[in-house]
């Protein structure tokens, strides 16, 4: 099992091109300096008015299957 974890500061108005489509994918840099690629379909859970913000885990297996997005508590 993989897990990478991450900061999101995405305001309204950007995620509108994930919304839309335009976008399919998000790349983000990890704590650890690793870079990664998800699908942008795993953030609607977590849209607020404001976009969206915040601490994130993203898991998933060996081969990068069955990834799950979690958001992670305030002050980690």
């Amino acid at each position: 099992m993989q897990r990478y974890e991450f900061q999101l500061n995405i305001p309204s108005e950007k995620y509108l091109a994930y919304y839309r489509g335009t976008a399919q994918q998000v790349v983000v840099r990890c704590f650890d300096g690793v870079t990664i690629q998800f699908p942008a379909s795993l953030l609607k859970p977590f849209v607020a008015s404001t976009g969206i913000h915040g601490a994130f885990a993203l898991t998933c297996e060996d081969n990068h299957r069955g990834a799950n997005l979690q958001r992670l508590p305030a002050g980690l």
